[in-house]
């Protein structure tokens, strides 16, 4: 495959999401939230405390921050202003997504659910190193990446946003799963840093695709204008301790791809019953 590099001498780049025409990204040693230009050019859209730093956009469009020890998840106004919004607790956490209801889902430690009015309500716990999550297009399951359990795990969502029936979706082997987005086939792309790659598997986990790359891949997004094409967030890793090494070696990279994306992470403008 034809890779593309659009973003070039960051840090730690994680979190993409197609938003409002543009992709949106996050260099978690900058503390930065950033877009995307159509010239290859960077705008600061927001800063938190980092690493880690993730984000997605709740259904007004607003975005939802988790930013490295902060007890509150935070939402950044349409006027640009960055204020506490649910309160998470004292726990370590992660990655985010929300659903097309507008439903939130924060991993961590555990995996709670966020409603659209701020309240909390714990999910599940006992995961191994839960990281990127997606919503299928219906809202019916959430995909939740666990990195040391090489595997995808699956919920079902209830109408109130509550999640049951945990199962396994894909083991995948040697897989190290990281972020992750679906596309209109139902297949999942993974994100994969020590495998060097993105890959693309159906449930059960038979592998469809690969992206290799030449350094950690630690998030893919489906966007563009007709979402076919893929978006990865790249660095060199050499373990948190020398996380200061990376500087510089993080891009921005892309790929197209003939199955469109779907489901959450997406740009949503509406809520979805």
């Amino acid at each position: 495959m034809n890779v593309s590099t659009h973003v070039e001498d960051r840090g730690l780049v994680e979190s993409p999401r197609w938003h409002e025409g543009k992709l949106w990204f996050a260099d978690w040693m900058a503390g930065e939230i950033l877009t995307l230009g159509s010239q290859g050019d960077t705008h600061v859209m927001a800063r938190a405390k980092a690493p880690p730093l993730s984000f997605d956009f709740s259904v007004d469009g607003r975005m939802l921050i988790v930013a490295s020890g902060e007890q509150w998840l935070l939402r950044r106004e349409k006027s640009g202003e960055v204020k506490p919004f649910a309160d998470l607790g004292g726990t370590e956490w992660n990655e985010i997504v929300v659903d097309g209801r507008g439903n939130a889902y924060v991993n961590g430690a555990e995996l709670v659910l966020v409603t659209p009015d701020g309240k909390v309500q714990a999910q599940a716990e006992g995961f191994a190193f839960p990281n990127g999550m997606a919503v299928t297009p219906d809202n019916s399951v959430l995909i939740v990446a666990e990195s040391h359990g090489r595997c995808l795990t699956a919920f079902d969502i209830a109408a109130d946003g509550s999640l049951s029936r945990r199962r396994v979706w894909a083991n995948l082997g040697t897989g190290t799963p990281d972020g992750i987005c679906m596309d209109e086939s139902g297949a999942v792309w993974y994100a994969d840093v020590p495998n060097q790659r993105c890959v693309r598997v159906r449930e059960g986990g038979a592998v469809l695709d690969e992206v290799i790359l030449d350094r950690g891949a630690f998030a893919c997004m489906l966007g563009g204008p007709t979402r076919q094409t893929l978006y990865i967030t790249a660095a060199n890793w050499f373990g948190m301790a020398r996380m200061g090494e990376m500087q510089g070696s993080g891009q921005v990279l892309s790929v197209p791809v003939p199955v469109p994306g779907a489901g959450w992470p997406l740009a949503a403008t509406s809520v979805v019953s």
